[in-house]
């Protein structure tokens, strides 16, 4: 394992208690502790730690940082919000993308409205200094500042259902900071000057940005905090959440969550390639008859695109899983037509007479035992019908799947809070 590595505020935890790590982008981290598929149930059924401060951010000031983002950012921020498509507001954040000139993604993000001349920007590990870049590159005459917070904050998801009940043990006003907040809002600020830190802190004063938001499809929080407070909050988070079944969480899990819950790994299912005919069809502002509501940076690439690949969900039938770096995507007639984005086995899955049922699907068959199924991400040239077979193939050995709309059924991570307490 190289030693030039960076480490989270967390790796020494870790280490003591007994994590695999492995290096990811440019970090040490852990890609599980007691198994992958014990941690994926954990969020599930439970609750889940997630040491998530090898991700970026950068902070955007001033009174061009709207129409910077505007330009720069996917989502139409003047009608984004809701199913009536409000603009952002503060307390509010929202998932897009960053492309280039060529319409292909530099990388995926969530952004954060602080206030009308204050958002965050959270992106992928070691692309903080890619994106403030980006963004100083095309400012122009904007009056607007970039400060890359890499490495400079603690970031700690906790997921599952029982992570609210555990927040309730810690924070200093829990019904303050859960009132109206909902999927993809947020409270506090991690920066105690600021004057939203005092909705969101510690019952012993430490300021936290916190955000009903996550990378699992289950309901929960991501937790920003100044770096200093990270191991502090982890144990705080640990030693409430016992008798709560909370277990801490690796990559590995992490992975297999997010793919169940149809979400992309950035530089894996998206990247260098045209940003459309994809899973995520609301990262773009579309209309109501597939035209964007705003030009941006990309747009015009991606309009006049007529040979872009597509990237299509696809479930097997068990929990084998392919290489996805070797990995070649075949159909019926044993042509080679795509390639394997993500393979991943979502353990809270399982098939009866052709649907998919998970763990928490009410009214599931009786006698369904959920043994988990292989999904993940194909790009092919072209496109592929719900329920078409095809075959995923590497070196050692080849899987049938089916294309799928949809993965893991009845996530929780749009529910009310009031469900879980």
């Amino acid at each position: 394992m190289s030693t030039d590595k960076k480490h989270t505020p967390l790796s020494d935890w870790h280490v003591q208690h007994g994590a695999n790590m492995v290096e990811f982008g440019d970090y040490v981290m852990p890609v599980w502790y007691s198994s992958a598929k014990d941690e994926h149930l954990a969020v599930i059924q439970h609750a889940g730690l997630f040491d998530t401060s090898h991700m970026a951010a950068v902070r955007v000031f001033g009174p061009g940082a709207f129409d910077l983002l505007q330009w720069c950012f996917t989502r139409n921020l003047d009608s984004c919000v809701g199913k009536d498509n409000a603009p952002i507001t503060p307390g509010k954040c929202v998932y897009g993308a960053f492309l280039d000139e060529h319409g292909y993604a530099v990388d995926d993000s969530i952004v954060y409205k602080v206030a009308d001349e204050e958002y965050l920007v959270v992106v992928n590990a070691g692309m903080g200094g890619v994106i403030a870049a980006h963004l100083e590159a095309h400012k122009q005459h904007l009056d607007v500042r970039t400060v890359d917070l890499t490495d400079k904050l603690g970031k700690i998801d906790i997921q599952g259902p029982a992570a609210i009940k555990i927040m309730q043990q810690v924070l200093d006003a829990p019904d303050a900071a859960f009132d109206k907040l909902t999927y993809f809002s947020f409270k506090g600020h991690f920066d105690k000057t600021s004057p939203f830190a005092a909705t969101a802190r510690l019952k012993d004063g430490t300021p936290m940005l916190l955000s009903r938001s996550g990378y699992t499809g289950e309901v929960g929080f991501e937790i920003f905090v100044e770096r200093e407070h990270t191991v502090a909050v982890w144990n705080l988070l640990m030693d409430a959440g016992r008798d709560y079944g909370i277990m801490a969480c690796g990559l590995a899990a992490r992975d297999s969550l997010r793919t169940g819950a149809v979400l992309p790994l950035s530089h894996q299912d998206i990247g260098h390639w045209i940003y459309t005919r994809h899973p995520w069809p609301f990262a773009l502002p579309l209309d109501a008859s597939g035209g964007f509501t705003k030009t941006f940076l990309g747009s015009a690439a991606i309009e006049k695109a007529t040979d872009a690949p597509y990237t299509l969900t696809f479930v097997g039938h068990d929990l084998r899983k392919i290489d996805t770096h070797t990995a070649v995507v075949r159909d019926e007639q044993g042509r080679e037509i795509g390639s394997v984005l993500t393979c991943a086995t979502d353990m809270a899955i399982g098939r009866y007479e052709g649907k998919i049922y998970g763990i928490a699907t009410p009214g599931k068959p009786e006698g369904l035992k959920i043994g988990g199924l292989s999904a993940g991400f194909v790009k092919v040239k072209e496109n592929l019908a719900p329920g078409t077979q095809i075959e995923l193939k590497d070196a050692r050995r080849s899987i049938k799947v089916a294309i799928e709309t949809d993965i893991r059924p009845d996530r929780t991570a749009r529910k009310a809070l009031k469900n879980f307490l």
